[in-house]
């Protein structure tokens, strides 16, 4: 095989073709495309590997709480003021179970816990006294992980095809709830049960089932027809979980 340049220049552009000679045929090669069809992969390559190293900029991002939440959190505290005390926080005590559903959530979500902002993470405690229930309720925002430490916990999810998964969980034992699904939790005990939920999100988002039918607004003729329910007992779960209309 032998290799020649051939040189064709004009006023407006410069191709460089090489001949290549293989077994005595002359096959013209353009470097030029070859160039050109590596430019976009290439192009591609660089993207992904700014956009992976620009994720780690920043080794955190301390919620400022005195900005405005956006769709990506809070924005980042100046670090001249970061303290340490950004990175702790004391507050997962016994929450107050005297209410209608008997529990008791003391969140560790951004609000509450600034370090957490930007770092895809959050914990919260859950207190069920006896007959205590989470209603039907969805994070949109955020998977979930629940362990039981004291008590018995039943637990389930409903899954976008209806399909229900259900467990009674004991001291030990640990479920996940994928993002977005409605979910539940019931003391299934004769005794006060506590866990620790964590979050994929450092601000989850929560939307309570009961609450988004009966304890608003919406008109009770709305809500009886979208959910087949009878005017008296609309009327009853709005007038229990605080509701008009």
């Amino acid at each position: 095989m032998r290799i020649s340049p051939n040189t064709n220049c004009n006023m407006h552009q410069s191709i460089h073709t090489f001949l290549i000679y293989i077994k005595g045929k002359r096959i013209p090669f353009k470097p030029q495309k070859i160039v050109a069809k590596m430019i976009l992969p290439i192009f591609f390559m660089l993207s992904f590997l700014l956009s992976s190293s620009s994720c780690n900029a920043l080794d955190f991002c301390v919620a400022d709480l005195k900005t405005p939440q956006g769709l990506a959190g809070y924005s980042c505290k100046k670090l001249e003021l970061v303290t340490v005390d950004d990175f702790v926080f004391s507050g997962l005590h016994a929450g107050n179970t005297s209410n209608l559903i008997k529990a008791a959530v003391t969140p560790a979500f951004t609000a509450q816990f600034p370090g957490v902002n930007g770092l895809g993470i959050s914990i919260a405690r859950l207190d069920l006294a006896v007959g205590g229930v989470v209603p039907m309720h969805t994070h949109p925002g955020s998977s979930e992980i629940i362990v039981v430490i004291q008590g018995i916990i039943a637990a389930g999810f409903v899954s976008s095809a209806n399909k229900v998964y259900f467990k009674t969980l004991k001291t030990g034992d640990i479920m996940v709830f994928p993002q977005g699904l409605l979910h539940f939790q019931i003391n299934a005990g004769t005794t006060p049960a506590l866990a620790y939920v964590s979050f994929s999100s450092p601000s989850p988002g929560v939307q309570i089932l009961d609450f988004a039918l009966f304890g608003n607004d919406l008109p009770s003729n709305i809500i009886e027809e979208t959910t087949f329910l009878d005017d008296a007992q609309v009327k009853k779960l709005k007038g229990v979980l605080g509701g008009t209309g």
